[in-house]
């Protein structure tokens, strides 16, 4: 019988390439900071533990999940350096439809910014039905999803670095 994982930020980390002189921006949005601050945490803290220097990680906040992509967009454009882009958000389902249109135009732009820019552009937003769904994935019974956005972003740097 197949057993299903409780906590999803678990990893082999024989398995996670340990980076010199990588510059990654991690972009968090305020909204919904409980669970933001925490992604941010569980990101920054990985990247320091996978070889990334405290001096090559450039924090930036937004107002919103929408706006990660655009932010994401700007500092590629305004830093050469950056090898890889975390954005960090969490967008909780509501009455209305506004959560479909977020969560699509947030995805999507996200993964324009990617292949326009040819940069790991990593997804880490959280798009839950409710509140204790976004606090269990972040930092919470199911892991935290910063961390799993740091260790995708070390090893699309990695293997970007390879080619």
């Amino acid at each position: 019988m197949v057993q299903k994982k409780q906590n999803l930020s678990d990893y082999d980390p024989n398995h996670i390439p340990k980076l010199k002189n990588a510059k990654v921006a991690v972009v968090v949005s305020e909204w919904n900071t409980e669970v933001t601050f925490a992604l941010r945490d569980g990101a920054i803290d990985t990247l320091k533990k996978y070889g990334v220097a405290e001096d090559d990680i450039v924090l930036k906040y937004v107002p919103g999940s929408f706006e990660l992509p655009i932010a994401a967009e700007m500092i590629l454009l305004n830093n050469q350096e950056i090898e890889g882009v975390i954005c960090l958000g969490c967008v909780i389902q509501g009455e209305t439809r506004h959560f479909d249109f977020i969560c699509d135009a947030t995805s999507n732009g996200v993964m324009n910014v990617a292949i326009n820019n040819a940069t790991p552009v990593i997804f880490g937003v959280l798009t839950t039905n409710d509140m204790q769904q976004a606090l269990d994935r972040s930092g919470g019974k199911h892991g935290n999803k910063g961390v799993e956005a740091a260790v995708a972003c070390l090893k699309m740097i990695a293997l970007d670095r390879s080619l």
